[in-house]
């Protein structure tokens, strides 16, 4: 496959993580991957590029993802461009309403690098990626260099993440917690920290609970941040 000939691969997702784990997830492969960080953002940059297969999240600032896909959906230059939504949240209603929306495929966070190459070879054909597979492949070594970085990388983004998190609670703006929790849960998983992963969906099943004070709040909030920053000293000291 040729430069003129490499597919591109365009992903829409507000975390940096999970932009960062796909880009590395998919450098084994002959194609060229765009990220965007809002649904705005995204709608531009899929009109510019016309990739050949969109990752979406669905909950994003701006634009979330359900609003973009039926925007994408009606406009000619974008509608054929298969949609893979990736989102913690796949209860039946977000499933339902995604897939009459036009998405080709939902795939829930953390990802996996399995997952995202079932669900790739699932809509463009199972040997698409054997097609793009580059000749050179990674080593054990290389791959264990390649998620260790992933690791530092997220540990060097939380350092605004606990900030997000301890204002929210110190201004009782649930709506901006949910939105953080989330972002962390899938990122969490997806960097390999499992444990960080299911804290947060605690903490988004608790904060969906009406009788949840903010006391209740608080103390799960505390025992996050102190995860958080037992990874910071982990690997960043």
């Amino acid at each position: 496959m040729n430069f003129e000939e490499k597919t591109t691969i365009l992903v829409i997702d507000d975390s940096d993580i999970i932009r960062t784990s796909m880009t590395k997830f998919l450098s084994e492969y002959d194609v060229e991957v765009l990220t965007c960080n809002d649904g705005l953002e995204g709608l531009q940059c899929a009109v510019e590029s016309k990739p050949r297969l969109i990752f979406l999240d669905l909950l994003m600032p701006n634009l979330d993802g359900l609003r973009l896909l039926k925007v994408m959906k009606v406009l000619e230059d974008l509608k054929h461009i298969p949609v893979i939504i990736i989102s913690g949240h796949t209860d039946k209603t977000n499933v339902l309403a995604a897939m009459e929306a036009g998405a080709e495929k939902i795939i829930s966070k953390p990802l996996t690098k399995e997952a995202l190459i079932k669900a790739i070879n699932e809509v463009l054909g199972n040997d698409f990626l054997n097609a793009t597979k580059k000749l050179a492949q990674f080593s054990q070594i290389e791959k264990e260099k390649m998620n260790k970085e992933l690791k530092k990388y997220f540990a060097n983004s939380l350092g605004q993440k606990k900030l997000t998190i301890k204002q929210s609670v110190e201004n009782k703006n649930k709506e901006l917690l949910k939105l953080i929790i989330h972002e962390l849960k899938g990122s969490a998983g997806t960097a390999g920290f499992n444990q960080v992963s299911e804290l947060c969906k605690e903490f988004e099943n608790a904060l969906s609970l009406p009788n949840n004070t903010w006391d209740d709040i608080n103390l799960l909030s505390q025992n996050l941040l102190t995860n958080l920053t037992q990874i910071e000293k982990n690997l960043l000291n």
